[in-house]
């Protein structure tokens, strides 16, 4: 193999004696020939010096640059407001040595600058964020007399958009430090050097404004002057710092749309149906406070439990949209009141043809001299299987209301009703039409099958216009949770017929709210709330029959959530109720 030729061992100059060549040959130039009779070991010790000075300065740059990348990264990766606040005056403080800090946050639409974090090592004071509330008035932009407020320096630096850089803030003119001349009075305190930087935001906004108080020499711990070739370093990091600011307020700004935007979507449907109002808040409140049971629980199942902020914001926004695909659901269900209401209530038109029939066998009986019609004793109907017309009223309008069930006999007599006829005009005419006869017959509520999948649509549609909103990673859930709260842990439950391996903890919190609020709501069309007892029955066989959580149950109960929950019940459903056997008292927390 070939070899490059040996070039000797003769190596380059380094840098560093580059550059004390170049420093010693620019002090004899400029010096010229005051410097001839300098012996050479001084001014080589003079440029040692020079070079040592220049090479601490690019080495203190270089890493005030180091720093100021890892602040940014730290700056940009915060999400909490309160500790992305705390850690811009901190690492400000940290990069200037500054004693203490002070960030002031300011809204477009306000003339002022909030207090948003005080800091003072010396002093141990640590305001604001995650630490003790600040009560101090805000700075005014504008005084009283609509003139610009530049007597305060913040202000000033808010006003203009410029750093103001004091070395003594006593000595300072066109500034008015009384105030800051009290504190020190007070707390025994020096306020020398001070720096103030305006944050900017990506529309060049002044958004705050960094104050940074007492800068220390970092060998000998006295306060000096913030050097002027660290202003363009603290601008930079008030530079990141503002569009951490700006990136975490348009999110928040975001969010809070979101949220908004979602509660109006769940008032609109409650406004929807005057039996409904409140059904959503309802839910979505009760929801959250069993998710807060299952967070606090120290024992049993759910004890490992835990769920983040991002978490608990995703259950609540599923149950305030659990009903969304209710929109598409037609008024007339969702008002039902009664099982042949439509437009009006049929049953009136039912008792009109009662009356003809009663009239026409009335009149057919005294045109055959049968009896004679008084106003104390009306003919009574003929025919063994016909009861008597006001019975059959009194009997139509009872079933006509709904409720949680029929029994046998109501739907054979019915049937009986079904084959009676009444004359108009000659013609022999049903008492009854198919469809009546067929909501009449219905056992539970008001609708019938048809109806009820009309109405079991809306959890279809909740999803299908869930799954066609692009959530943001952390809400990803939403759809399944809003679109599983009529399913049963049995596999009974609708539109998919879900069993309990495939139904999320969030979801059968949601499906518990859900069953609660409709057993208890006063609102229905067509029933009262049940007191809480017969409520807790019902609950305690859907467990049995395996459509709701067991474990959830209990612990809803055995927390006291129940008891708690019966407070915001009407006083007329309020009563003690019975779980597993033990009894729980509501009376004695009235």
């Amino acid at each position: 193999m070939d070899t490059l030729p040996d070039r000797g061992r003769v190596s380059k100059p380094s840098a560093a004696d580059m550059l004390m060549r170049k420093v010693v040959q620019g002090i004899k130039e400029y010096a010229g020939r005051a410097m001839a009779e300098v012996p050479a070991e001084v001014v080589a010790g003079l440029a040692d010096r020079v070079v040592r000075t220049v090479r601490e300065f690019s080495e203190s740059q270089g890493n005030h640059l180091y720093h100021l990348v890892k602040i940014g990264l730290g700056l940009s990766s915060e999400k909490n407001i309160d500790r992305l606040l705390e850690r811009i005056v901190r690492e400000a403080r940290r990069f200037t040595n500054a004693d203490g800090g002070t960030l002031y946050i300011t809204e477009s639409e306000r003339a002022a600058l909030d207090f948003a974090i005080v800091q003072n090592d010396s002093l141990g004071v640590f305001m604001g964020g995650s630490g003790e509330a600040i009560s101090w008035p805000p700075v005014v932009l504008r005084l009283e007399d609509g003139s610009e407020n530049h007597r305060n320096v913040s202000a000033h630096c808010a006003l203009t958009g410029t750093p103001v850089n004091i070395p003594d803030v006593y000595d300072a003119e066109g500034f008015d430090f009384q105030g800051t001349r009290d504190f020190d009075a007070s707390t025994g305190y020096r306020s020398c050097s001070m720096l103030v930087i305006p944050l900017r935001d990506h529309e060049d906004e002044i958004i705050g404004v960094l104050q940074l108080l007492n800068a220390k020499d970092r060998e000998t711990g006295v306060v000096v002057p913030f050097p002027e070739h660290e202003v363009g370093m603290v601008m930079s990091l008030a530079s990141q710092a503002a569009i951490a600011l700006t990136k975490m307020r348009l999110v928040r700004g975001l969010e809070n749309l979101l949220d908004a935007f979602v509660r109006t979507i769940g008032d609109a449907i409650d406004e929807k149906s005057p039996y409904t109002a409140g059904h959503v808040f309802r839910v979505a409140n009760l929801t959250e406070k069993i998710a807060h049971e299952v967070q606090q629980a120290k024992t049993g199942k759910f004890a490992s439990v835990s769920f983040s902020a991002d978490e608990l914001a995703e259950i609540r926004m599923a149950a305030w949209l659990h009903d969304v695909g209710k929109i598409t659901t037609p008024e007339h269900l969702m008002d039902k009141a009664t099982k042949l209401e439509a437009i009006f209530d049929r049953i009136e038109l039912v008792r009109h043809r009662i009356e003809i029939a009663r009239l026409n066998d009335e009149i057919t009986r005294l045109k055959n001299g049968e009896c004679t019609r008084t106003e104390e004793q009306p003919a009574p109907p003929a025919g063994d299987e016909m009861e008597k017309w006001q019975e059959v009223v009194n009997f139509l309008d009872a079933i006509n209301q709904g409720g949680e069930g029929m029994s046998d006999d109501s739907i054979e007599k019915i049937r009986r009703l079904a084959g009676l006829t009444y004359a108009l005009g000659g013609v022999e005419l049903p008492l009854l039409a198919p469809d009546e006869i067929e909501n009449l017959s219905v056992r539970r509520g008001t609708l019938t099958a048809a109806e009820r999948r009309v109405m079991n649509h809306h959890v279809e549609m909740s999803i299908r216009m869930l799954e066609g909103l692009p959530f943001p990673k952390k809400l990803r859930n939403v759809p399944a949770y809003a679109g599983m709260h009529h399913e049963k842990l049995n596999g009974t439950g609708y539109p998919r017929g879900l069993e309990s391996g495939t139904i999320p903890l969030p979801a059968r919190m949601l499906a518990l709210a859900d069953v609660l609020e409709a057993l208890t709501a006063a609102d229905r069309p067509y029933k009262q709330g049940k007191m809480l007892s017969e409520s807790m029955s019902i609950l305690e066989g859907m467990v049995d029959r395996g459509d709701l959580d067991g474990d959830l149950c209990d612990l809803v109960v055995d927390s006291g959530l129940i008891t708690r929950f019966a407070q915001e019940l009407p006083g007329r459903q309020r009563d003690d109720f019975s779980w597993r056997g033990k009894r729980y008292c509501v009376s004695e927390t009235r």
